[in-house]
């Protein structure tokens, strides 16, 4: 699969148009809010599926041996 996010923004953008249009009307058409709704998650999915996971970062103090007193 392609890794261009911008393709992403605009089914995300798409989505939320057609999502918001069937909102708006007076009779709702449920059939396109749902297929807006798919739209944008699918867009949302897959801009997700581009984003790398967090690296760990590891601690910048480093543990020192304890000295036990007794």
């Amino acid at each position: 699969m392609l890794k261009n996010p911008t393709k992403y923004y605009f089914l995300i953008l798409i989505g939320a148009v057609i999502a918001i249009y069937a909102n708006a009307n007076e009779e709702q058409n449920l059939l396109v809010l749902i297929l807006g709704i798919i739209t944008l998650m699918f867009g949302v999915f897959k801009l997700q599926a581009t984003i790398p996971s967090k690296k760990e970062k590891d601690s910048f103090v480093e543990s020192e041996p304890l000295d036990e007193e007794e």
